[in-house]
C-alpha cells in the first residue's frame, strides 16, 4: 500500500542516511537516490545538452533545485560545466563570457531579469553571448517568456521540471509541447488534490496535482495543473497548491509563517501578497496590529522582519497597515500572479 506524503507532512529526516537534500527552510530532509546525478544527466541530455556544450548553472544551492548537483550532471554530458550560483546579472554575464558558455541553466525569471538588465542597464547585446540553449527550471514561467528568450538570445529554450523534494531534474519540454517528457517511466504522475488517488487516462477536466513516485511513497509536489480533459501525459505545472507557496524558486511554508507570527504580541491579521509585476517575484507581508501604539513602533516591525529572515531566504517586505484590527483572524495568502490555488487541497479536485 502506498504512503502519500506532502512537504508539510513529510517525516523528520533525523534518521535519513547518506547524501541528503535539505530544503531552504530546513523542514524537509530527503535522502538522495544513488543515481540522482545520473537522472539529472539523462534529463539534460534529452533536453539537448551535448558533448560540445559548455554549461553555466546559475542556480542556488540553498534548497531546490540544486545548482551544484545539476552542474555535476552537466559535466558528465557536456564538454565543461560550472555552478556559479544566482549571482548579480553583470557578474553572471562575466561568468558566461569567461566560460564561453553555450548553455545557461537558470530560473525563468532569472533569465528574463538578465535579458532586461542587458538591454536597459548594461546596454549590451544578448546575441554577443552566443548562447545556443537556455534551460529554465525552478519556477512557473510567465506567459510568452520562452518565446521572448528564444527571440532575443536566438537560442533554443527548454523547460525542466525538477523534483521539488530532491532538486533533481526529472522531465523536460519544448515551449510548444503540451506535456512533459519524463526521462524515466513511472517517475511522475497526476493525482486528485482532494483524495489519495492517482489519475489514469482518460483524464477528466479539473485541477490535478503532480506527484512523484519513490518506492512505496507517492509524494505530492505542490505543483498543480488545470486539465481541460483528454490530456495524454503530464502537463507542465502552471499553479501550486497546498501549505507551501513558490516564490523566487523557494517553497515558503505558510504554517511555519503562521507559527512565527503567532509568537509576536499584537499581530491581529496578516496577508502574504505575492506579485510578479516586473521580471522577478516580489513578496510583501501586510500586517495589522491590535493596538495603535504598535503601528508606528519600528521595533515591532523589526521583530517581524527578523522572524521572516530566520524563516526563509526569500526577501519579504513588511508592510504595517495604518488601520488597527481588534479581533484576531487567520492569515491569508494573496497570489496576484494567479499561481497558488489555495492551501486547502480538499476544496479542489478533478
Amino acid at each position: 500500500m502506498s504512503r502519500w506524503l506532502t512537504r508539510h507532512g513529510f517525516p523528520a529526516g533525523t534518521r535519513a542516511r547518506g547524501p541528503l537534500a535539505v530544503s531552504s527552510e530546513g523542514d524537509l530532509v530527503v535522502p538522495l537516490p544513488d543515481d540522482a546525478v545520473g537522472i539529472a544527466a539523462e534529463t539534460l541530455r534529452a533536453a539537448g545538452v551535448g558533448p560540445s556544450d559548455r554549461v553555466v548553472v546559475a542556480l542556488n544551492d540553498d534548497g531546490e533545485p540544486g545548482g551544484s548537483l545539476i552542474a555535476r550532471a552537466a559535466a558528465s554530458v557536456a564538454q565543461a560545466s560550472a555552478s556559479v550560483g544566482a549571482r548579480g546579472r553583470m557578474r553572471l554575464h562575466s561568468a558566461l563570457e569567461a566560460v564561453e558558455a553555450t548553455t545557461l541553466i537558470i530560473t525563468p525569471t532569472g533569465a528574463m531579469d538578465l535579458l532586461a538588465r542587458l538591454h536597459l542597464e548594461f546596454l549590451l547585446d544578448p546575441l554577443d553571448l552566443e548562447l545556443e540553449r537556455i534551460l529554465v527550471v525552478g519556477e512557473i514561467p510567465s506567459p510568452n517568456a520562452a518565446a521572448q528568450l528564444a527571440a532575443e538570445f536566438e537560442a533554443e529554450v527548454r523547460e525542466l521540471l525538477a523534483d521539488p523534494f530532491l532538486g533533481v531534474p526529472i522531465a523536460w519540454k519544448r515551449p510548444s509541447d503540451a506535456v512533459l517528457t519524463v526521462v524515466r517511466d513511472g517517475g511522475l504522475g497526476l493525482a486528485a488534490p482532494d483524495k489519495d488517488v492517482v489519475l489514469e487516462a482518460p483524464l477528466g477536466a479539473g485541477v490535478a496535482e503532480l506527484v512523484v513516485f519513490a518506492g512505496d511513497e507517492v509524494r505530492r509536489t505542490g505543483y498543480a495543473v488545470r486539465l481541460a480533459g483528454g490530456e495524454d501525459g503530464v502537463p507542465a505545472p502552471a499553479h501550486t497548491v497546498g501549505e507551501h507557496v513558490l516564490v523566487r524558486g523557494r517553497w515558503i511554508s505558510v504554517p511555519k509563517l503562521e507559527a512565527a507570527l503567532s509568537k509576536i504580541d499584537g499581530v491581529a491579521r496578516w496577508d502574504l501578497r505575492i506579485t510578479r509585476e516586473g521580471t522577478l517575484d516580489a513578496a510583501a507581508l501586510h500586517v495589522r496590529f491590535n493596538r495603535d501604539t504598535l503601528v508606528r513602533n519600528p521595533m515591532w516591525k523589526g521583530r517581524i522582519a527578523q522572524a521572516l529572515y530566520a524563516l526563509t531566504p526569500v526577501s519579504i517586505e513588511v508592510v504595517v497597515e495604518e488601520e488597527v484590527a481588534e479581533s484576531r483572524r487567520p492569515g491569508n495568502v494573496t497570489d496576484v500572479r494567479g499561481h497558488h490555488l489555495g492551501r486547502d487541497r480538499s476544496a479542489l479536485g478533478v
